[in-house]
């Protein structure tokens, strides 16, 4: 399983045990005595805090905060330092809730947005606390490549359908789509005791061999064989354009901000095909995409953008004034690798991250624009309450330049981003370190965006890009209002009507499959 670059940070000898060591020419912001790893781990954890952290101004002294009361022989290092971590993210409060910006509404004991991930664990790679994502950001899985989502509950009873599969997974390559109801794996039938089911369902799905079996849209009946296994996959759910008349709308359902590489290929089809057919509007399907890189986003946002806006502002990224003023110093521990991971130099000295200009000026990022589309009109974007970082990044960036239209449920909340701190050669700590806002000052969106239509269903019964598909239908009412049929649309065949108002399933209990990593990645840095 390849993994991102950013998740492999190698240290040099510059870290000196993983930069939680006091270093002679590079002194800690409090001094410190000596202790054991741990201590000098948890003494490192919030050190860089109070230096990188967006909200260090409210961190209490070293003296006061006593990292190393989060150290415990009871408990592995791990566990210590995401108690630790959680704590930090307790003292930057939300004037406008009175609670913390990191405060998790799903999770309480867990912060919203920082975290800390193992670079050494060889499992794929994105990090949803306490999940990981079924494909990485570089486009690889190592599972059976699909997620399934609880509809039609009725007390006890219960239905399951496919809402995604990640192309050339097993499930892809069986034949599995969204729309399939599933109703029996190996063999025992599921569906009419959830509370009962729901582990048993969770433990089948995540093993390496499974035995599926249900019903396709169309009526006809199914029954696969999948072998877990591993393979690299389009962050693209499907792309189309629907066309009635003169008037034509481009599609794109996006999974994950994975890297340029993984991305840019599909994005330049897609948008090839988009400009030869003038399209006129968009719907950009970010339901399930939980961000990714912020390059990434930034190339869509070129490709979408009018002509006209060619040289002004993308959007602001904001660092804490420490950062800002140059006075990070602890980052001197952080070697800047290049990206081949190779250590960079200038003028014979080792290039860190405290080289970089964390200034609002030297993190303006500027519309660049030399392809794609040239006068997008209106675009919608379905959101759900997993839409995330990147993919509001590019949402509030576009506001100011093109009619934006929201349709589907509030999004995740999440205007902040990171880049890795690593810490004994082995851990990434992901502080929230910088804001973003767009070209009008307007940002901070911690408690998600909320729909222009609000709808809580997620219609799994259609695939991505069918008209019929509840959230799709909204979109095309919204660019073509009235306009009932379009000439390239085959829907599915209907089986059943599912009520939207009681049996959305992001109300029943979650099954742990088919998570997106849920984040923004700063990848590209502008020296001093």
């Amino acid at each position: 399983m390849k993994k991102s670059t950013l998740f492999t940070l190698v240290i040099t000898t510059l870290l000196l045990l993983g930069a939680c060591k006091k270093n002679k020419t590079q002194p800690s912001p409090t001094p410190v005595a000596n202790g054991n790893r741990a201590e000098l781990t948890a003494d490192s954890i919030f050190l860089y805090a109070k230096q990188v952290y967006l909200w260090n101004n409210a961190l209490p002294s070293y003296e006061v905060f006593k990292p190393r009361n989060y150290t415990s022989s009871s408990s592995t290092d791990i566990y210590a330092m995401n108690d630790e971590l959680f704590e930090i993210t307790r003292f930057g409060i939300d004037p406008t809730t009175g609670k913390p910006f990191e405060y998790n509404p799903n999770n309480n004991n867990v912060p919203k947005y920082s975290y800390i991930f193992n670079s050494s664990d060889k499992n794929p790679t994105g990090y949803i606390h306490t999940q990981k994502s079924a494909v990485d950001l570089e486009g690889y899985g190592n599972d059976l490549g699909a997620k399934i989502g609880i509809y039609d509950r009725n007390g006890n009873s219960y239905k399951i359908y496919v809402q995604a599969v990640y192309q050339n997974s097993p499930a892809d390559k069986a034949g599995l789509v969204r729309g399939d109801e599933i109703t029996k794996m190996n063999d025992t039938n599921i569906g009419t005791n959830i509370n009962e089911e729901l582990m048993l369902i969770n433990s089948i799905f995540s093993a390496s061999n499974l035995k599926i079996s249900g019903i396709k849209a169309n009526g006809t009946p199914f029954t696969y064989d999948l072998q877990k296994a591993s393979y690299q996959s389009s962050p693209i759910y499907k792309d189309k354009i629907f066309v009635s008349g003169s008037k034509k709308i481009g599609y794109m359902a996006y999974a994950r901000f994975s890297t340029m590489e993984n991305s840019q290929r599909y994005f330049d089809e897609i948008f090839t095909k988009f400009s030869n057919e003038n399209i006129s509007d968009l719907i950009i399907d970010l339901r399930y995409n939980g961000g990714g890189y912020i390059n990434t986003a930034e190339y869509l946002i070129n490709l979408i953008a009018p002509t006209s806006t060619n040289g002004k502002t993308m959007f602001y990224e904001y660092y804490n004034k420490t950062m800002q003023d140059g006075k990070a110093s602890i980052l001197m521990n952080q070697p800047l690798l290049d990206n081949n991971l190779k250590v960079q130099y200038n003028q014979g000295k080792i290039v860190t991250y405290a080289d970089v200009d964390y200034s609002t000026k030297g993190n303006t990022i500027i519309i660049k624009k030399t392809k794609g589309l040239s006068q997008v009109k209106n675009i919608v974007f379905i959101v759900s309450h997993g839409t995330a970082s990147a993919s509001e990044l590019i949402i509030n960036s576009l506001k100011p330049h093109v009619n934006v239209k929201l349709v589907g449920q509030t999004t995740y909340g999440k205007p902040v981003g990171f880049f890795p701190i690593t810490i004994e050669n082995k851990y990434d700590v992901y502080y929230s370190m910088f804001e973003t806002k767009n070209s009008n000052g307007e940002g901070g969106y911690y408690a998600g965006m909320k729909p222009d239509v609000e709808d809580d269903f997620d219609d799994a019964k259609h695939n991505f890009g069918d008209a019929e598909e509840n959230y799709t239908k909204k979109a095309l009412n919204i660019l073509a209002p009235g306009i009932n049929g379009f000439s390239n649309i085959k829907p599915l065949s209907k089986i059943m009507s599912i009520n939207p108002a009681s049996n959305s399933y992001q109300s029943a209990p979650q099954l742990s499959n088919g998570s997106e990593f849920v984040g923004m990645i700063k990848t590209k840095y502008n020296l001093k």
